[in-house]
């Protein structure tokens, strides 16, 4: 009688022991889970795929202080060149997946007015898959490849498919993840890159931070994982602050290339390129009558071209 007991004890005992070691695995296995998403997410911090997934989890990271800087869509309901010159001095953010801020002041920016804008991509009021963003609402962002390997970020303005290149950057936020953005398309063994040079041109910026394909048609003034704010340390950049230059690589564009629709803080060292002669020019005002109201005739939105 005692025996039977005692063996019915020890396989009550032997049963317990088995649903606690069950239960601990089941438990483990699902407190890795949280751990080993983070991980997976560091590893790639702003893929598209991800976007969706990973939007209850980013949310968490606004807070009121950041969001009261936040640019509006107001902002971006300016003429082309208009708009160009308001970006110098505004912070451009990018909140990757893992809740990383890499940020950047705009520095450098070039105005394509579309319409009898030759060497704009929406010149003659063409419209294509790769262009559309440029006709939607301003402050959508156009993204669109070069040299099937670059990337360069624009923003649309106020005008029939008008939108503004972002050229240069300063650093602000995230310099280290930065450069090792930037270094994972360079040559193995390149000297390291200094901060100025970090985001000193169009698909320069785009690699630093991190902006993908899949950015393109989104809207700047209410996308959880871009946006413009001010600087509340910065005062507004001054009319004599603003270099007025020919636009950069669009020389097949003949008069259209000599137009002055490029924009830089002078002096600034993470401008792309600097010239001189229409820093002299800005100074003395010449310039500014290539930018009269007959120059930037596509502002108004009403080009006297045939649209499709």
């Amino acid at each position: 009688m005692m025996a039977a007991r005692k063996r019915k004890m020890l396989a009550l005992a032997a049963a317990t022991s088995e649903q606690t070691v069950s239960l601990n695995k089941h438990n483990k296995d699902t407190e890795l889970k949280p751990k080993d998403s983070q991980t997976a997410l560091k590893k790639q911090p702003s893929q598209c795929e991800n976007a969706q997934s990973a939007e209850a989890e980013r949310s968490c990271y606004f807070t009121g202080n950041e969001q009261q800087h936040r640019l509006g869509e107001d902002f971006f309901k300016q003429p082309c060149i208009s708009l160009a010159k308001a970006f110098l001095g505004k912070v451009l953010v990018h909140r990757c997946a893992d809740g990383t801020e890499l940020r950047g002041r705009i520095v450098e920016t070039e105005a394509y007015l579309g319409g009898e804008d030759k060497a704009s991509h929406s010149a003659g009021g063409k419209r294509t898959e790769r262009n559309t963003a440029m006709f939607m609402k301003p402050g959508t962002i156009y993204v669109y490849p070069i040299y099937g390997i670059y990337l360069c970020m624009n923003v649309s303005s106020e005008g029939e498919g008008a939108a503004v290149l972002l050229r240069s950057l300063e650093p602000l936020q995230g310099q280290a993840v930065m450069r090792q953005l930037r270094a994972a398309r360079r040559k193995e063994g390149a000297r390291q890159l200094k901060d100025k040079e970090l985001c000193n041109g169009p698909s320069k910026l785009c690699q630093a931070l991190n902006i993908p394909r899949c950015f393109d048609r989104r809207d700047l003034a209410s996308d959880p994982d871009v946006w413009l704010e001010n600087d509340p340390d910065t005062s507004p950049a001054k009319p004599q602050d603003i270099v007025s230059a020919p636009r950069i690589g669009i020389e097949s564009h003949g008069e259209w290339a000599k137009k002055p629709w490029r924009f830089y803080l002078r002096g600034h060292p993470s401008v792309s390129v600097v010239n001189k002669e229409a820093e002299r020019q800005t100074l003395s005002g010449n310039v500014m009558n290539d930018l009269s109201p007959h120059a930037v005739k596509p502002d108004t939105g009403q080009h006297n071209v045939k649209r499709t």
